[in-house]
């Protein structure tokens, strides 16, 4: 099996290098690469790679994630989150390849309490939402074989993330204020990265299941909480901070403006997920220990 990788150097891609490896021959590639092109922004370019390296899989783990940026720049958005995923998936059509690509909760409207299900109606409330939106259609339209994965508060214990924010934080100031309004499951690349590996073996053995699935650890919890789990773990590994789990000030999302509306209700339902792939997907708190666990042994 050869699998053409785009994005290899994000949170999401960088995991995949490691899952998909086993898998068969992989071909990595990003915005840096130079013998093959992996720029988003070159769509005549990624269509040559996929025509050039003719790949059994294609993964589509680049996007444009810069949330409040999108909004300034939202032909940039679109080009990379709509416009670059259609070209991937005509190629896919055309040189019957599997395609996998990642989505976001972003797609609704945050509105009610209940975790969306794939056939709910979808109503981005910003420019990432909307391009990201249309990504998905533009890959359902093209016909080609595909899994698309919606997943929400993603992190990775490469590279910047919210709980590393916290930490650093909670040991630089005397008072933190978190949001406690937006409620969804924090997401670990690596488990997004050993899902799709396990998804794509079933789908190369069962054409069948290809289609929309949404993707998320288990549970569910606020920023508010999220902060304080990561805090209280520090604590307790013998972290020195400033600010304790206990004393972070709980604040609506009002209490923090910026350009691009954030839904409220990011919960997900699983349920077709686990039901076609045979998969139980570990609750939040096991991947965030993990991560937290190798952020600690680093900084021994």
């Amino acid at each position: 099996m050869k699998i053409l990788l785009f994005g290899k150097n994000g949170q999401v891609g960088w995991e995949l290098q490691r899952s998909l490896a086993p898998l068969g021959e992989l071909v990595a590639l990003d915005t840096d690469s130079t013998e093959l092109c992996g720029d988003f922004i070159d769509l005549e370019g990624i269509a040559g790679t996929v025509r050039s390296v003719a790949p059994d899989v294609i993964v589509n783990a680049a996007a444009h994630t810069a949330v409040d940026k999108a909004e300034s720049e939202p032909e940039l958005a679109r080009t990379i989150n709509a416009l670059a995923p259609s070209i991937l998936a005509q190629e896919a059509r055309r040189g019957d390849a599997l395609m996998i690509h990642y989505s976001t909760d972003y797609v609704f409207d945050g509105s009610g309490m209940t975790p969306w299900r794939e056939t709910d109606t979808t109503a981005p409330l910003n420019v990432y939402g909307s391009t990201k939106l249309e990504g998905e259609q533009r890959i359902y339209q093209s016909g080609c074989r595909h899994l698309v994965f919606r997943t929400s508060w993603v992190y990775g214990t490469r590279g910047g993330n919210f709980a590393k924010t916290m930490l650093r934080l909670a040991q630089e100031r005397d008072s933190l204020s978190v949001i406690n309004d937006q409620i969804g499951a924090p997401t670990g690349a690596e488990l997004l990265a050993d899902v799709t590996s396990h998804a794509i073996r079933v789908a190369q053995r069962k054409p069948g299941v290809s289609g929309l699935y949404h993707l998320v650890a288990g549970g569910e919890t606020s920023w508010h909480g999220y902060a304080s789990f990561v805090l209280d773990f520090a604590h307790r590994s013998g972290t020195p901070l400033k600010v304790t789990a206990e004393t972070i000030q709980a604040v609506p999302t009002s209490s923090f403006p910026t350009p691009a509306k954030r839904p409220h209700n990011s919960r997900m339902d699983t349920a077709k997920l686990q039901d076609t792939f045979k998969l139980t997907l570990p609750m939040w708190q096991n991947g965030v220990v993990r991560m937290l666990t190798e952020i600690m042994e680093k900084r021994l």
